[in-house]
């Protein structure tokens, strides 16, 4: 960016206005708090990012984005197997000015789950015939390839094929990017104008006789420098927006981690004393472990800022128990609030429960309005239109 442009960018008081993917704000962690109980199978994560100066503005519902390293011990571990010079200097694709390979490894490139076309690439430069083999019989169909491929790294192609030879700018134009990772914002704008909070489950776990890390989660729960402003950040718009009518009833369903843009939300509906009802769908294994932001919500109930709050801990009973069962516990008051108007939110994990929340909305719809199937189809293919059922699923 130059200077004039730099300079037209800036507000009245010298603020930034400009800061976006492109030309993200170094932003600062100033909390690292473990939500989860010390016998939870998960680590979950309330981390607080300072946002002061920034300008950023965000609505509810939105999302930061966050540009992260990979692990330094990692980088430097790949480097080595690949018998490489870390000063070496290599072009990303599409820019100029060379850096070295070190630094591209860490803060440019992805070095994790290896893509078909990298496996491509490695059997053309390979040396020793059992090693083209190996790697024939993994590309020969897919289902070889995704047991191969699945919760491996880069690190393991380099060591399980040591014949490979190329140059360190042959191997880098294969990587992809590192993309940055979009967080749900746990906080309401008027309770936390300058911060943005975030719920994270910080991963580790053992693979093919490696450890391993979640990239992004443990960049920010450990490895990022607390209280120094390094943090590139940047908003994410969405469409997952409380109603603009205060009074209107929300429902919000957020098992796990997804539960955090409802923190938000409840934070806003009491701060602008919304008239409307809550009602918030939370479930995780453990409640004495895994009871995210309890005490929030237990104060947010019993103050009448939350209507209503149905738990559903999966491990605490000999049967487990999901949000969609307490869905259908509740069937008939459900379907009462959505014909009185009520937006209907799912936030979490897109593969299993969002499915089953939204197969459980459909089946509430035939047994509780009378409808045919198609017609309950028809019935949340009109929510959704209306924006009165949102989804955040990943």
């Amino acid at each position: 960016m130059s200077e004039a442009s730099s300079i037209s960018n800036l507000s009245e008081n010298g603020v930034n206005l400009a800061y976006d993917k492109n030309n993200p704000f170094l932003a600062t962690i100033t909390e690292r708090r473990q939500l989860s109980g010390p016998n939870s199978p998960k680590n979950t994560q309330h981390i607080v990012v300072d946002i002061s100066g920034s300008g950023i503005e965000y609505v509810c519902g939105e999302s930061l984005g966050v540009y992260v390293t990979n692990d330094e011990a990692t980088v430097k571990e790949l480097i080595t197997a690949l018998d490489f010079d870390p000063n070496a200097l290599v072009t990303l694709p599409k820019t100029e000015d060379p850096i070295t390979l070190h630094e591209a490894l860490l803060k440019h490139l992805s070095i994790a789950q290896p893509t078909k076309k990298f496996l491509l690439f490695m059997q053309e430069h390979l040396a020793d015939p059992a090693e083209q083999k190996t790697l024939e019989d993994i590309l020969a169909d897919k289902e070889a390839f995704d047991q191969y491929s699945h919760n491996r790294e880069l690190i393991d192609l380099a060591e399980d094929f040591k014949s490979a030879s190329f140059t360190p700018q042959e191997y880098i134009e294969q990587l992809r990017r590192l993309v940055p990772r979009l967080y749900s914002i746990a906080t309401s704008p008027l309770a936390y104008p300058n911060e943005v909070h975030f719920t994270l489950d910080v991963l580790h776990y053992e693979t093919h006789g490696r450890k391993r890390i979640g990239v992004a989660t443990t960049y920010l729960a450990e490895r990022a420098p607390m209280n120094e402003a390094v943090v590139p950040v940047f908003l994410a718009k969405s469409n997952f927006h409380l109603p603009e009518d205060k009074d209107t009833d929300v429902i919000m369903v957020g098992p796990g981690t997804g539960v955090a843009p409802f923190r938000g939300f409840v934070q806003e509906r009491k701060l602008n004393k919304s008239k409307g009802r809550s009602w918030l769908f939370f479930g995780n294994p453990y409640r004495a472990e895994d009871y995210l932001y309890g005490e929030e919500w237990d104060t947010a109930l019993e103050e009448g800022h939350l209507t209503k709050l149905d738990l559903a801990f999966s491990r605490d009973q000999d049967h487990k128990i999901y949000v969609q069962d307490k869905m259908k516990e509740n069937a008939q008051e459900l379907w009462e609030w959505l014909q009185n108007g009520a937006y209907f939110y799912v936030c979490g994990d897109a593969q299993r429960m969002a499915k089953d929340v939204d197969a459980t909305l459909l089946e509430i719809a035939q047994t509780q309005g009378g409808m045919s199937e198609e017609d309950a189809k028809l019935y949340i293919k009109t929510l959704k239109k209306e924006k009165r059922y949102q989804r955040d699923v990943y």
